[in-house]
């Protein structure tokens, strides 16, 4: 289930990353309108020099959908226990069935009395490194072949 306000919902709701030192990386994210009306959207970080997000805003049809890419630059060393403290925040409104995608108004996303601007945070789970997948993947095999042989075990058991 995706999390969202009334306006759209977000899938996911967590941005991870496959970190790879000095190569970029990236995540997808799809942004569904949940109304009848056309609704904008902006996307803002805490790091925006080290994400790249196309497109960082745009407007979404009625029962629409929209696929963002966020990438994270390529980076020189990994983030302290591999946490990432950078944040995401998506902006959305509705907007009149004529505002042009390519020329959103700069006053959209300001909070006005007569304007309701929903807004969600994405969480950012721990980046994995190829390292750390190949040991998780590692250890449910060696789970899984420890349980097969546990059940070729009960099996003889029984059979005895």
């Amino acid at each position: 289930m995706g999390g969202g306000g009334t306006l759209i919902s977000v899938y996911p709701e967590e941005l991870t990353f496959l970190f790879e030192l000095d190569k970029p990386c990236y995540c997808n994210l799809k942004v569904v309108n949940n109304s009848e009306h056309h609704v904008a959207f902006k996307v803002k970080t805490t790091s925006p020099r080290k994400y790249f997000v196309r497109p960082n805003a745009n407007i979404v049809q009625p029962w629409d959908s929209c696929t963002i890419t966020i990438t994270l630059q390529a980076q020189k060393e990994y983030p302290p226990e591999m946490q990432c403290k950078d944040k995401f925040l998506i902006q959305s409104t509705r907007v009149a069935a004529s505002t042009d995608m390519d020329e959103i108004p700069p006053d959209t996303f300001n909070k006005e009395i007569d304007k309701v601007i929903e807004e969600m945070k994405l969480k950012m789970l721990k980046n994995a490194s190829i390292e750390e997948i190949q040991t998780i993947q590692r250890l449910k095999d060696e789970r899984d072949t420890t349980l097969q042989q546990n059940q070729q075990m009960q099996r003889c058991a029984q059979e005895a």
